[in-house]
């Protein structure tokens, strides 16, 4: 099993970062998803992928994986980029 360990991103739609301390545990598809022959909705005998386990740290996440034999790879958050403008920008 493969998994990959990030950090949760902020929400684009609001301006809130609740959650975004959080790292995530997601296992990586084991098979390819097929659309269903009735309904045509696409999807696989693979439940692993279903699986979201939350961690605080990242040292958390990297621990559980090891425990349990899992290769885990850790995606770096990038670095937050502050755009700092006042209102009085608008009109230059």
């Amino acid at each position: 099993m493969s998994a990959r360990i990030y950090q949760r991103p902020k929400n684009a739609m609001q301006s809130g970062k609740a959650l975004s301390d959080q790292w995530v545990l997601e296992f990586a598809p084991a098979e390819a998803k097929t659309p269903d022959p009735l309904m045509g909705w696409a999807g696989s005998g693979d439940t692993q992928t279903q699986v979201v386990l939350r961690f605080p740290t990242v040292h958390d996440a990297k621990a559980y994986a090891q425990r349990n034999g899992i290769e885990a790879e850790v995606h770096a958050t990038p670095p937050r980029r502050l755009k700092i403008q006042s209102y009085a920008d608008n009109f230059r």
